[in-house]
């Protein structure tokens, strides 16, 4: 029941309540970004949805015009606090996580879920093994077990089978630990950039069932 249906309503409920914020957010921090290179405030890239469907995913855009693509060994896009690729708003709103916001509209579209495994890119999906592309069974979230508890620490595929463990194991409570434990995460701005390797630990999470 809530899987089905009852998350989908609070997806809804929460989103509509938010878009306000997400108003001020863009009335603020879109002219900076324009203003700072004269490029588009937002960054659309597609990402594979559930059932493995492509939508076009809405973020506010944190790096330079015409960036170039840089990947990680594991195929996962690259991230660290020293790229050159991100303006000077840009390392800001993504120490903050404020260039999420817009996916508030993918919401509301239907495209994501609060709560849910990260979108991977369109690509990725020919680099799935096993029983890794039970990663689509759900809509992708803002945020989700990967997010809160170990941000970007942790290799791609391992955080596919954090996905996994999220889906086999998802419930209201576990979305109510994951949506307050990503709450202090970005407060506290807790590992936004790869720095090192860590393994994860689902029985040292506290979400566990």
């Amino acid at each position: 029941m809530y899987k089905g249906f009852i998350k989908r309503l609070f997806d809804l409920l929460l989103a509509i309540i938010a878009m306000p914020f997400l108003l001020i957010i863009l009335a603020i921090l879109g002219p900076i970004i324009y203003f700072q290179d004269r490029g588009t405030i937002f960054y659309n890239a597609p990402r594979l949805g559930k059932y493995g469907k492509i939508f076009m995913m809405y973020k506010l855009r944190s790096m330079k015009i015409n960036a170039p693509d840089l990947r990680n060994e594991d195929g996962s896009t690259f991230n660290a606090e020293d790229d050159p690729r991100l303006t000077r708003i840009g390392k800001f709103i993504r120490k903050t996580s404020l260039d999420e916001t817009p996916q508030l509209l993918n919401i509301i579209k239907g495209d994501m879920s609060i709560i849910g495994p990260r979108p991977d890119l369109p690509e990725h999906r020919d680099l799935y093994e096993g029983n890794e592309e039970r990663k689509l069974e759900i809509r992708p979230g803002v945020t989700g077990y990967n997010q809160a508890y170990f941000r970007n620490t942790v290799p791609w595929k391992e955080r596919i089978q954090n996905d996994i463990y999220y889906i086999d194991h998802l419930s209201w409570w576990i979305d109510i630990k994951i949506f307050f434990k990503t709450a202090i995460s970005v407060l506290k701005r807790e590992d936004v950039f790869v720095t090192e390797k860590r393994t994860s630990s689902k029985n040292n999470t506290g979400v566990g069932m």
